[in-house]
């Protein structure tokens, strides 16, 4: 099968993802001074670049252990369905945990691996996400260190991928279909269904505009209506 085409624009350039991360480790050694350990649990497959340069930066003793994830698939919306394809190897409880994650789209794998790691009984948990879309969060959570906000576009680059495709770029690109707008919507709606009250709403209106549209059809609108 054909892949989709898609044309990518720059957004973040490698060398504002490098200073940001420099910044970051300083926050994260003042937040772990006191740590015998830091395990650094990246969430994978997205965030292996970001957890990479992350954890070079950090002057503590680190271990480093991988959760696989999955919630986009091939498209380019989060289907919030988050499956848990890889677990850790190592145990951490009553230990300094640090989850990498490379961005937090409706919150809903965040939620769900944070809630995945608790249950391991660590004794301190933080997280960080390289970017951050909160136009899109559909739970409550938020991160303890991030390095972007930014608005709500699907990127590729710096390990993110679409379908695949991408994770070598050194820096952060937006992704733009080449599809029409009405078949991506369609696609959005196909996704991620209308509530039950927003389909009663449509139905209704389209009632409405229906009956009005027949009566004018029939007798005409009174002359106080014209």
């Amino acid at each position: 099968m054909s892949q989709k085409p898609y044309v990518i624009d720059n957004m973040i350039s490698a060398k504002s993802i490098a200073a940001r991360i420099e910044q970051l480790a300083e926050e994260i050694e003042r937040e772990f001074a006191d740590t015998d350990k830091l395990v650094v649990v990246g969430l994978l497959r997205g965030s292996f670049v970001f957890i990479a340069d992350l954890v070079r930066e950090i002057n503590l003793p680190i271990e480093v252990d991988f959760l696989e994830v999955s919630s986009y698939g091939d498209a380019m919306e989060s289907s919030r369905e988050v499956r848990i394809l890889k677990d850790l190897r190592g145990t951490i409880e009553n230990r300094d945990v640090l989850i990498v994650e490379d961005i937090v789209d409706t919150g809903y794998t965040m939620k769900n691996v944070t809630e995945h790691i608790l249950r391991r009984q660590p004794k301190r948990m933080r997280t960080i996400a390289l970017l951050d879309k909160p136009s899109r969060r559909e739970v409550n959570i938020k991160t303890d260190f991030l390095g972007f906000e930014i608005p709500d576009e699907f990127v590729v680059g710096y390990g993110i991928d679409f379908a695949q495709r991408n994770r070598n770029l050194p820096l952060l690109e937006k992704s733009v279909s080449h599809e029409p707008k009405i078949f991506l919507k369609m696609a959005q709606v196909a996704r991620r269904p209308p509530s039950k009250k927003t389909v009663i709403l449509w139905i209704t209106v389209v009632t409405i505009a229906l009956i009005l549209f027949g009566i004018e059809r029939l007798i005409g609108w009174p002359d106080w209506l014209t």
